[in-house]
């Protein structure tokens, strides 16, 4: 019954129709260059009821013929959506004397099922010259619609800019190798543009560089012209830069590599390593953070002595080699300074590190992996098996391979842990620990089995001998 009196109070009220621009402009909008939608999709002006929102699919007014004309970039700031027919067409801006018409194209569309698309349409003109230095598209019906008032669309207020000003476009985001003058507040060849260029900040790195290692120098180069508010901006935009060079560096004071600071391409501090323990720069305290930018600072004065990584994989295992050179007392030492008996110890990483020699907490990590379930893993053999064949050649004794059987064995505490460190923990997740974890116990599954077989080939060989001897 509710449905029923609104469709009644639907078909009693006065038909009440508008234009309405369905896709927001592309900004920024040059001359000579096509006018699309955001995302680079086409212009769309659809045929709406006022009253429900719905657009108008059927009837003749569906398939009306809308013009296309630029306004003004203040009309309709004042009195909203309430303007009339003289209102609005007093509004329309034409071109200056002497130029071209303010918009080249096809500016003229039919709606289809109350839907038209903007065709091929650009500007002429730079919005300047008007009084409000902005622009504005509006779209009205040229149809007579047996009397029926259909508000014309507006976009929003825009600026067009001469096409030679795309070429001084600004950069979101601005990359490392952008000149300098890509930065929001830094204009090509202005004052900051040749102050900067005189000390030898021409790009978007360099000025990072400088911005990382001694921020106070940037800003005097700048010069009080550069108000605290333009500084702002400015850092902002360029510290939002598209960082593509994925290379690592290590700077350590000492020739024995136990302390070191790592940053990237543009001296921006990633993180510290302390007697071999890796901390990541967001957990390091301020005083720490000053301290490790000073020996970045002292890395780029010395480039002889920095150690550089492709990525952080290299860089971790490098890290982790360091290890090697620790002696079991100071490998204890790191281990008992974490709280609690059932404390976990925790790798170069900040992950936490598996004692081989603990197997409560390899059944707790590992859950369904663990050691004690390996007795439950069906594993079968499609191919006969070579009892020839050598241990050499199997997976976990590639020589390519960063862990060895020789770990299983032998070796001191820290190898032992740099293996398995190294294996379980390549990207800190435990989820992969558990693959390899399977992997590791269904190997030795089989070997074992193959032992098993091995012996029961040879006692039965010797009964088999015994009887012989009998007969």
């Amino acid at each position: 019954m509710k449905w029923d009196s609104e469709d009644e109070m639907e078909t009693t009220l006065p038909r009440k129709l508008k234009l309405q621009f369905l896709t927001a402009l592309s900004l920024p909008v040059f001359t000579g260059t096509r006018i699309e939608g955001e995302d680079c999709n086409i212009l769309k002006v659809a045929l709406i009821d006022s009253h429900t929102g719905k657009t108008i699919s059927t009837g003749i007014e569906s398939s009306s013929k809308v013009e296309i004309v630029v306004l003004e970039g203040d009309f309709g700031d004042d009195i909203g959506d309430n303007w009339t027919l003289e209102e609005f067409n007093a509004n329309i801006v034409k071109e200056r004397r002497g130029k071209k018409p303010l918009i080249s194209g096809n500016s003229l569309l039919n709606l289809k099922e109350g839907v038209g698309l903007v065709g091929e349409l650009c500007f002429t003109d730079n919005s300047s010259w008007t009084r409000s230095r902005k622009f504005r598209l509006g779209a009205r019906v040229l149809d007579n619609l047996d009397g029926i008032r259909v508000r014309e669309a507006i976009s929003e207020s825009f600026v067009v800019r001469d096409h030679r000003g795309e070429l001084y476009k600004k950069h979101h985001p601005p990359y490392l190798c952008d000149e300098v003058w890509r930065l929001e507040k830094i204009s090509k060849d202005g004052a900051f543009h040749k102050r900067l260029n005189k000390e030898n900040v021409k790009t978007v790195k360099d000025f990072l560089v400088l911005l990382f290692l001694d921020p106070t120098t940037l800003r005097h180069i700048l010069g009080p012209g550069m108000s605290t508010k333009m500084w702002e901006v400015v850092v902002e935009h360029a510290t939002r830069c598209v960082i593509d060079d994925n290379k690592l560096y290590l700077y350590c004071p000492q020739a024995h590599k136990k302390d070191g600071v790592v940053f990237n391409v543009v001296g921006q501090v990633l993180g510290l390593l302390s007697d071999c323990k890796y901390i990541v720069s967001n957990k390091l305290p301020e005083t720490e953070k000053a301290e490790a930018q000073k020996m970045v600072l002292y890395a780029f004065q010395h480039l002889d002595k920095v150690l550089h990584y492709d990525d952080e994989a290299s860089l971790r295992n490098s890290i982790c080699s360091f290890t090697k050179d620790l002696s079991p007392l100071h490998t204890q030492t790191m281990n008992e300074s974490f709280e609690g008996n059932n404390a976990i110890p925790k790798g170069p990483f900040d992950y936490p590190q598996v004692n081989p020699t603990s197997p409560d907490i390899i059944r707790s990590s590992l859950g369904e992996y663990g050691p004690d379930q390996m007795g439950s893993i069906d594993v079968r053999f499609d191919q006969p098996m070579d009892f020839e064949c050598r241990v050499d050649n199997t997976l976990i004794c590639d020589p390519s391979s960063s862990m060895h059987l020789q770990y299983l064995g032998g070796g001191s505490p820290g190898e032992l842990q740099c293996a398995v460190d190294r294996f379980l923990f390549p990207c800190s997740a435990m989820v992969k620990a558990q693959r390899r974890w399977k992997i590791v116990s269904s190997v030795v599954k089989w070997f074992s089995l193959m032992l098993k077989i091995q012996k029961g080939d040879v006692s039965s060989n010797d009964r088999m001998f015994d009887q012989d001897t009998r007969f």
